[in-house]
Order: structure tokens, then C-alpha cells, then sequence
């Protein structure tokens, strides 16, 4: 090994020990010491995720921003970071790994190189993106907190867990844009930036590079300016298409298109107390901002877009004439630069009548087609109801014919219940009543003559008594007749022997 190389692992080595990305455990809460790079202490609200790390960044053993990482796409989610400065100049990059995303039981507790790694770590790779995912590709490995704005002399954004696959275009296009509103737009409408909170973060699409990292199908921007009496919170997206614009929206619109549906900030920001006049200013920067990359898209100068990343650029002003220009030169000078500015402003008039008319047929083009695909769903909406409504119907029919075969079914039953219920009755009563029933005609026939009999009988008896009771009370009357005449008699002899 040349002493070249020694050099450059020595210095590879010292940077990876001046750098630390800790690992939150998933029984902490928040992203320990660094949720102070959030809002009010409080980390974006959302469902947790099995495959989402924090990632607590450190370097020279102080925080410098907070990451959510996904290693099922092997990209983060989201970077968060706080009063972006202009970064020290002169820093070459070194991308390195998280060895424990990998191997949580890894001896390496600090993020080092990937070479290094890859002799102690199990699995390296198997949970992140590695150096060697993008040879060969497209894609370069693109910062969602750019070194640029940050102000470690270490350069801890320079980890695989704060990059996502970006084209080279698109990239040198994101950073333009990030310097661009960091400096013209953000920061001077902050107070001094100690308050302003900045989230960036991409949204995964299905392609990926090498088949393991996720390309991102937008990168976003969250800022939330938290100055007392002052404060604001607005969103921005920038698609990874060619020749999009990075575009502005409001901060519960850019949380409707997060797949997540993330709340990145609590109480979005103070949203009851925002300063709606520093966002108007912050909107005519980005207005500005847009314009320029429209203007370098239609130049197609990709020379200009590196020239004009990160400063406002400057046309350089005409040549004067010098001392010894002569009368003629000035004399053209003086006719010609009228005819110049006045074509310079038929430009900029047609240029900006072409942009608006252009827009506005854009507006009333998707006014139009937003008319029609609100007619077709209301139509779509409209026939499918009825045809369910039909299905619904036609479903029933049978369901319908059951409950009457079931309501039949039962009503015979109940009949064969009731039935049933009298044979058991009528086999219930005892044999001895039914013989008794059974032999009563005959004992009443029988007794008929009998009973006959006693009441000639009885009859004869009456007869008998009556005709008893009529002589013995003849006798009777017939016996005291003539014992009273017997006494009559008797006396009547008894006075005459008297008198004689």
C-alpha cells in the first residue's frame, strides 16, 4: 500500500470517527436529544412503521439534524435540521454507512466507511443503501439536507442515510432551489433563522436502482418560522420529472400528499397566529425562483444552471467605448442602445403576454377537464348506484322466496304441532274411562227393564199403600162411630134403669 492510500485511509478513518449517527431505541420516545430539531420538542406525528429508524446524527459529539429512514425503500423518509448557514468550503465527501441499521448486535456504534464495515458487519446492506448501489447507474447519491447549508466542518450529512438516488440534473436543480429559498426567501423572513425549523423528505416510487434503492417520485420541503408574533409554515414539492419546477403549497396540502399523512409540525405551526404578509413575500421569492428555472429551461443552458446555483446571477454591464472611441462609434452607441432596450422590452412583453396567455389556457384547460371528470364520475357514480341498486333487487329474490318457504314451512309445523298435541291428549286419558264410556250404552239398555220393574213396583206399592191407608181410615172412622155409639147407648140404658 503506497503511502498515498495510508493517507487517504487515515483521513477516511479520522472522519469516521468524528462523526456519530446514534440509533434511537424503539422503547425511546421521540429522537432523543435531537427532537430538538423539531417544532415545540415534537418529532412529526404519524402510524409508526416496523421499517422506519431514527437516526440521531452527531458529529464532534453534537447534534447536527434528526432522520427517519426507511429500510424497506433504503431511503429516508425525512431529514429534519434547524438555522441553516452557509457551509465551510473545501470539504471533499465521504459517504458512509450505518452499521447497525444492519446488524444491531455490530461493535460499531458510530457511522464508519463502507469498507471498513463490510469485514465486521453482518449482512451490511441488507437494510441501507451501500456506495456500490449506485455504480453504473444514472443516479447520484442526492442529499435531503444538503451539506451545503449545514455547518459541520465534518460534513456528517455526507451519510447513505441522508441520500436518495437523484439524477445529476435533478440534483444540481434541488440544491439551486434549497440555496435559493434558504437564503432569499426563508431565512430573511425568520428574524435572525435560530427559530426556523426545515423538514425534507422524499416519497418513494416504484422504481429502484440496482433493484434495492427506491427512487423518489417527489422531494419535499416543510419550513415552520416559530418568531413570537411573526411566525409562518408553508410546504414546498419539486417532482423528479425533467423540467418541473419546484412548486409551493400549504402545509396541510403537502400533508395530504405524504403517503403516511403525516402532521410534521404541532399545532401546524401556530396556525391561528401566522403572519400571512411575510408568507406574500416569501411567495414573490418563489415566484422569482420559478421563473429563473423556467428561464434557464427554455435557455437549455445547463452551464448557466451551474452558474446560477445558490446566487442570484448578474448580466455583466456593456462595454464602454473607450477614450479613443471616435465620434461615428459614439454616435451609433447613442442610436443603437434605444433600439436595443426597446427590443429587450418588446421581448420581455411578448415573453410575459406568451407566459400568461399560456397560463391561462393551461387554467382554463384544467377548469375544463376538471368540468368533465367531475361529469363522468357523477355519471359513473350515477350508473353504478343503479346498477348495484338492480343487483341488490335481483339478490333478494331468492333471499325473499326463502322467507316464505320458511314461513310456510313453520305454519305446517305448527299445525302437525297441534295435532300432534291431541293425539297426546286423547292417548293420555286413562284405558278405564274409555271402557267405561265404551260399556255405558250397554249397563243402560240392560237396566232398562229392571228399573221398569221397580217403578211397576213402586207403582204397586202406592197403590197397595193408598188402598191401606183408605180401609184403615174407614176402619178407624167406622171404629169410633160406634164406640161413641156404643157409650151413647150405654147411658141412655143406664138413665132409663134410673128412672125406673
Amino acid at each position: 500500500m503506497g503511502p498515498e492510500r495510508c493517507l487517504a485511509l487515515g483521513g477516511l478513518l479520522a472522519l469516521a470517527g468524528l462523526l456519530e449517527g446514534r440509533l434511537v431505541r424503539r422503547e425511546e420516545a421521540g429522537f432523543g436529544e435531537c427532537d430538538r430539531f423539531f417544532y415545540a420538542g415534537t418529532p412529526p406525528a404519524g402510524p409508526a412503521a416496523a421499517a422506519h429508524v431514527r437516526i440521531c446524527q452527531r458529529s464532534e459529539g453534537a447534534e447536527r439534524f434528526a432522520t427517519l429512514y426507511s429500510t424497506q425503500h433504503r431511503i429516508p423518509v425525512y431529514s429534519a435540521f434547524r438555522a441553516a448557514r452557509p457551509a465551510p468550503l473545501g470539504v471533499e465527501p465521504r459517504w458512509l454507512v450505518e452499521p447497525q441499521i444492519d446488524d444491531p448486535n455490530s461493535s460499531l456504534e458510530e457511522v464508519t466507511d463502507e469498507a471498513e464495515a463490510v469485514r465486521s458487519v453482518n449482512k451490511l446492506g441488507s437494510n441501507q443503501a451501500l456506495n456500490a448501489d449506485f455504480l453504473g447507474s444514472d443516479y447520484r447519491t442526492g442529499q435531503l439536507y444538503p451539506f451545503s447549508l449545514s455547518t459541520d466542518p465534518h460534513s456528517a450529512t455526507f451519510t447513505l442515510t441522508n441520500a436518495a438516488p437523484m439524477t445529476p440534473s435533478f440534483q444540481e436543480r434541488w440544491y439551486m432551489n434549497l440555496n435559493s429559498l434558504m437564503e432569499r426567501a426563508l431565512t430573511p423572513q425568520c428574524g435572525s433563522g435560530d427559530e426556523l425549523y426545515i423538514i425534507t423528505g422524499a416519497v418513494p416510487s416504484d422504481l429502484r436502482v440496482s433493484d434495492r434503492v427506491s427512487i423518489p417520485e417527489f422531494v419535499w420541503l416543510a419550513a415552520c418560522c416559530a418568531v413570537p408574533a411573526g411566525g409562518w409554515a408553508m410546504g414546498f414539492v419539486k417532482h423528479t420529472r425533467d423540467r418541473e419546477v419546484i412548486e409551493d403549497v400549504m402545509l396541510r396540502d403537502l400533508e395530504k400528499l405524504l403517503p403516511f399523512h403525516l402532521q410534521l409540525f404541532q399545532n401546524n405551526c401556530g396556525e391561528t397566529d401566522q403572519d400571512t404578509e411575510k408568507m406574500k413575500k416569501i411567495l414573490e421569492v418563489v415566484n422569482q425562483v420559478q421563473d429563473e428555472e423556467r428561464r434557464l429551461d427554455s435557455e437549455g443552458g445547463s452551464e448557466m444552471l451551474s452558474s446560477a446555483r445558490g446566487t442570484r446571477s448578474a448580466l455583466p454591464p456593456p462595454e464602454t467605448s473607450g477614450e479613443g472611441s471616435s465620434l461615428l462609434g459614439r454616435l451609433l452607441g447613442f442610436v443603437v442602445t434605444p433600439l436595443i432596450k426597446l427590443c429587450q422590452l418588446i421581448y420581455y412583453l411578448a415573453f410575459g403576454i406568451l407566459k400568461y396567455t399560456v397560463y391561462f389556457l393551461w387554467y382554463v384547460t384544467k377548469q375544463v377537464i376538471n368540468g368533465l371528470e367531475s361529469c363522468l364520475y357523477r355519471l359513473g357514480s350515477a350508473t353504478i348506484t343503479y346498477f348495484l341498486t338492480i343487483g341488490e333487487e335481483l339478490g333478494s329474490i331468492p333471499w325473499k322466496v326463502l322467507k316464505v318457504t320458511v314461513r310456510i314451512t313453520r305454519a305446517v309445523l305448527r299445525i302437525l304441532c297441534c295435532l300432534l298435541k291431541v293425539v297426546c291428549r286423547v292417548v293420555g286419558v286413562p284405558v278405564r274411562v274409555l271402557v267405561d264410556v265404551a260399556t255405558f250404552p250397554v249397563y243402560t239398555i240392560g237396566a232398562v227393564p229392571i228399573v221398569c220393574k221397580d217403578i211397576a213396583m213402586g207403582l204397586g206399592g202406592i197403590l197397595s199403600l193408598l188402598f191401606d191407608t183408605a180401609f184403615g181410615t174407614m176402619g178407624g172412622l167406622f171404629q169410633v162411630i160406634f164406640t161413641v155409639c156404643k157409650r151413647v147407648g150405654y147411658k141412655i140404658t143406664f138413665d132409663n134403669l134410673g128412672e125406673l
